[in-house]
């Protein structure tokens, strides 16, 4: 079934409302966000309702802090991504604005929940909090939907081998330029999403064109070189691919936006305005200025036959 997605909680038809669903921000639909949906899963199909998630767009942090660094691991189109692979049936990505910030505990239980999206489940991570100034956590979100008719759960948080499972965690070490530790948190490759924009054609005029992705408003990983997984979303070029891609300010060429450069082995054509998805496999090396374009060349040559047997061996 393919996932419905909402930018509102009001005036929604009756055949989308009374969802089971899990509420949060899921960023990174991570291992702990996937054992929120799998009990709220198992509770919509015990009671016939619709799965929902319940999130918010902008990220609450980007609101109330929009000058801290950034630190979201997926935009919008990403989690949905994800969330559809997931099964979905339902996205409420509410508007997080003064009008929901404002609202009290209470409020938002009756008027978004209750009264918007007619909730006959909700299931919730033990870290929730909500309402103004992170008035509710949990508990007072299962006192309050007890009284209006909800049923809510409360899950337990989930502990991997290199500790408790959180967006935070992940972050760390993908700063680092381990992605192979944080897709063990993550359940699966970290990855951008995004579209595909027109940029100063450097690595075309050197052999390897590639494809400029932003990365605004996204938590870095590492600057530098990746063996990557690619996958075309949109346009006559579908598909999936290998590739290396370089994040990072592209110290060879001045002052530049940071931003994601991937490219595509075995790849021709045209992808300006379409929308990929690339995956971080491994690590390969820092960013760096080399003495001549020659020898950036050169060191293409050695990333994308490392990346090529990286590559092979998954």
């Amino acid at each position: 079934m393919t996932m419905r997605t909402f930018n509102t909680w009001s005036g929604l038809k009756d055949d989308d409302r009374g969802a089971c669903a899990a509420i949060g921000n899921f960023d990174g639909v991570h291992i702990g966000h996937k054992a929120v949906i799998d009990i709220t899963r198992k509770h919509a199909a015990e009671s016939n309702a619709p799965l929902g998630i319940v999130t918010f767009e902008p990220h609450p942090r980007e609101v109330f802090a929009p000058t801290a660094p950034p630190f979201r691991l997926m935009n919008a189109e990403a989690r949905a991504n994800r969330l559809s692979k997931l099964g979905i049936e339902r996205l409420y990505q509410l508007p997080f604005n003064a009008e929901l910030a404002g609202l009290s505990a209470e409020e938002f239980v009756q008027q978004v929940l209750v009264d918007g999206l007619g909730l006959s489940t909700l299931v919730v991570g033990q870290d929730f909090k909500f309402g103004k100034g992170r008035g509710g956590d949990a508990e007072t979100l299962m006192s309050l939907g007890k009284k209006a008719g909800i049923t809510v759960i409360i899950a337990d948080l989930v502990q991997a081998e290199n500790g408790a499972v959180s967006s935070t965690a992940i972050r760390e070490l993908l700063a680092d330029g381990h992605p192979a530790q944080a897709a063990q948190m993550l359940g699966h490759l970290h990855r951008i999403d995004g579209e595909v924009f027109d940029g100063e054609k450097r690595g075309r005029e050197l052999g390897y064109p590639t494809a400029n992705m932003s990365i605004k408003g996204l938590h870095p990983p590492k600057f530098g070189v990746y063996a990557v997984k690619v996958d075309v979303l949109t346009g006559q070029h579908k598909g999936s691919y290998g590739g290396a891609a370089s994040v990072g300010v592209r110290p060879m060429f001045g002052e530049n936006q940071a931003n994601l450069e991937t490219f595509i082995f075995d790849f021709s054509g045209d992808l300006y305005g379409e929308h990929l998805s690339i995956a971080f496999v491994e690590y390969l090396r820092p960013e760096e200025k080399f003495s001549s374009l020659e020898a950036l060349v050169k060191q293409i040559d050695s990333d994308c036959e490392q990346a090529r047997e990286i590559l092979a061996k998954i």
